[in-house]
């Protein structure tokens, strides 16, 4: 950690560092020129599969693994599509790459579509973020004048169209199917797989969908190997032949209660508590740590007593956590109540579920009724088996629904109660201690918190 060197974020404290002459002042699209030059689509798809690059977008699949599920011989085109939704809470990597270093973004993104064939990409941006919006578009439009995109770019032949896209600022869209739902002008319903998007993705076409991140670090591999990029991380756990490693260096979001929350670049597999003392600066006005998100929301949560807990893909699994997701780390300390959180966390759940699976529309509003219940003070501790019963019930992991939204809904409830039930209970006499061992059904809660 001591020789580490930023990658992703070094040309951010240069002046400008979003303009094209900025960019390639500090060496920007040589590894573009070089790529063109030098190297065939194989090649570079060869190069990304030996460094170990997983997707920085939550799922963590490999990403040259995943360029080769594109059909071999296709007639028509290829589509690529970049995830730049972001709206997983506490996460904010991508829009600090969109706004301070686009170029490194679009280079990399051109990069990744030559490897796959690619000649049309789709840059799908989330609506609230229109300084990230004006620079993207800013830098594309500098591509196009200095013959980074378009026609037979710089003279190699390649051709290669980018169209900025604005979502509407809905979670499911950061799956990649209700993504591409949505670039289509439909309801962002993510699609039944089989077939998976490299064989039928947008418009029916195949298509590649990756991250922000992803790709910016696509643009580091090509221009300093796969050897320099598998130097830092964690390597596979030979008690595990499931897991791949994790390489490469990462940005990790903080925020919460901590002194200086923000976005920091360190390898994978930074400890919790490392980003929180070094990085964070510590729990803020002297106050001790009760918790901390460690990938997003969706993620569930660590105790103070677990943020040994190393930020890579396949730690938090042994936590109890969904995995590391976005790597922001969200950290809650000792005043914080587990019911608020968890009330929040179903709140915003129940809100962006799409509807379109029932487990996952009905397990999302339910847990949001009952969190309603036991803060108005009619709650029992029967509630809270129910609760774990639903988040043992819906998602991807137990088979129920279509997409892993409802799986990022159940984590925080499985952990939440878990981990603090005795919070949970405490809570629950307290506000409820005539009714709180009560078994039988009890009535839903009106509009005004009443029965």
């Amino acid at each position: 950690m001591a020789d580490f060197e930023p990658v992703l974020m070094a040309n951010m404290q240069r002046e400008d560092s979003h303009t094209l002459a900025a960019y390639e002042k500090a060496g920007g699209y040589a590894a573009l020129k070089r790529a063109l030059r030098e190297m065939q689509p194989k090649g570079v798809v060869d190069l990304v599969k030996r460094s170990g690059l997983r997707g920085r977008g939550g799922a963590g699949f490999p990403t040259g693994l995943k360029w080769t599920f594109l059909p071999q011989e296709t007639r028509g085109p290829v589509y690529f599509c970049l995830n730049a939704d972001e709206s997983e809470p506490g996460t904010f990597n991508n829009r600090v790459l969109m706004e301070q270093d686009p170029h490194q973004v679009l280079e990399g993104l051109i990069l990744s579509c030559f490897a796959t064939c690619a000649t049309t990409a789709y840059f799908y941006m989330r609506y609230e973020f229109p300084l990230a919006w004006r620079r993207v578009q800013a830098a594309i439009d500098e591509c196009y004048s200095a013959g980074y995109l378009g026609s037979n770019i710089l003279g190699s032949g390649y051709s290669l169209n980018v169209y900025l896209h604005r979502g509407a600022g809905a979670y499911i869209c950061g799956e990649e199917t209700g993504l591409i739902e949505s670039l289509e002008g439909k309801r962002a319903w993510p699609r039944i797989k089989p077939p998976f998007p490299a064989v039928e993705g947008a418009f029916r076409r195949p298509t590649v969908v990756n991250n922000v991140e992803t790709v910016a670090c696509v643009t580091h591999i090509v221009a300093r190997g796969a050897e320099w990029f598998r130097s830092m991380g964690v390597p596979p756990d030979p008690a595990d032949p499931r897991d791949p490693g994790s390489f490469g260096p990462k940005l990790y979001c903080l925020s919460g209660h901590v002194e200086r929350p923000g976005c920091y670049e360190a390898p994978m597999g930074l400890p919790v508590r490392e980003l929180i003392d070094r990085f964070g600066g510590g729990i803020w006005k002297g106050r001790r740590a009760k918790a901390a998100i460690p990938g997003g929301i969706s993620m569930g949560l660590l105790r103070a007593d677990e943020f040994d807990c190393r930020l890579d893909f396949a730690s938090p699994a042994r936590y109890g956590c969904l995995g590391l997701g976005t790597a922001a780390v969200v950290v809650l300390d000792e005043t914080v109540s587990m019911v608020d959180f968890l009330h929040n966390s179903c709140r915003f759940f129940a809100h962006e579920s799409c509807g379109q699976c029932t487990p996952c529309r009905e397990g999302t509003a339910w847990s949001l009724r009952m969190l309603d219940r036991i803060r108005a003070g009619r709650g029992r501790w029967k509630d809270l088996d129910l609760l774990l019963e639903i988040g043992d019930s819906i998602g991807i992991i137990p088979g129920s629904t279509i997409c892993g939204l409802s799986d990022g809904a159940a984590w925080p409830i499985k952990n939440a109660i878990r981990k603090f039930r005795a919070e949970f209970e405490d809570y629950i006499r307290q506000s409820n201690p005539q009714g709180y061992l009560e078994t039988a059904p009890v009535a839903a809660l009106d509009s005004t918190g009443s029965h």
